[in-house]
């Protein structure tokens, strides 16, 4: 199979979430993930746009705009607490109905953790609970991370754990994965077959958050910068790209601007 990417692979980036569509058109794409409210806070999703979720679903229609929809950081349905995952549970669901509400073509959550002293195959069976437990409106993506040793999904055998389990809940067809190169670099994961690898686990790859790194290899430093400016091999983080055959969001430091120097850059080396 080719890995050569189409002329029309899709590069967007993270943008502020008051006028989604207008962030997009200043960027000159056809696609941009934010947040719906705080990514910090448990109080839930809330749409910003003028008019609401309607007029924003709309307002996307029209101008022909991909949303995605990150959800909250605190996010952690693997955990053993209960005060966090019960929570993180009714977030999720919250998050997917407001996505879904906006028309939104996915819902990345990151993967979570355990704590020091729990056993790993505990959180992976809560993964299975969460998807089951979850009305999955539009795709849910698991993002891989960065950091941290009891992470569900920086290493490649942690986020094959995840998929072995979830893979047992009937609306596993509707969990995707979302590879970003920065967490992928920082987490350990060598770059030049990270796509074969994690395909070979989770048979997929629905979106690429591209990120240049500012740490070095295997640092668990979750730190995003533009791209050449950072410790990732151009040639690597290109191929990853190429190779996802994906949508792209940058989640890069800037505005406008910086993004169109990025998406710049990164045709240029696909």
């Amino acid at each position: 199979m080719s890995t050569q990417p189409s002329a029309q692979t899709s590069i967007g980036a993270h943008v502020e979430q008051t006028d989604p569509v207008a962030e997009a058109i200043a960027r000159e794409t056809t696609l941009v993930q934010f947040f719906l409210g705080d990514p910090q806070g448990y109080k839930g999703p809330e749409v910003r746009f003028d008019g609401g979720a309607a007029a924003l679903r709309a307002a996307a229609e029209e101008a022909g705009v991909d949303l995605y929809v990150h959800a909250p950081y605190i996010v952690n349905v693997a955990t053993t607490n209960n005060r966090i995952r019960i929570p993180s549970r009714k977030l999720l669901q919250q998050h997917m109905d407001a996505a879904a509400e906006i028309g939104a073509k996915g819902l990345i959550v990151h993967g979570g953790h355990v704590n020091k002293d729990d056993d790993p195959a505990v959180g992976f069976d809560n993964w299975r609970k969460a998807v089951e437990a979850t009305d999955i409106k539009i795709p849910l993506l698991i993002e891989n991370t960065a950091g941290g040793d009891n992470a569900m999904a920086r290493h490649l055998d942690r986020i094959a754990g995840v998929w072995d389990a979830i893979s047992a809940a009937p609306n596993a067809d509707q969990v995707g994965f979302c590879l970003d190169t920065c967490h992928a670099w920082a987490g350990g994961i060598e770059l030049g077959d990270a796509v074969e690898k994690v395909r070979s686990i989770t048979g997929r790859i629905d979106l690429v958050h591209a990120n240049d790194s500012r740490d070095d290899f295997d640092s668990g430093a979750d730190r995003h910068a533009n791209f050449g400016q950072g410790h990732l091999p151009p040639d690597e983080f290109a191929g990853v790209v190429r190779e996802a055959r994906a949508p792209v969001i940058c989640e890069t430091p800037g505005g406008a601007a910086e993004h169109l120097a990025d998406f710049a850059w990164l045709r240029e080396h696909l």
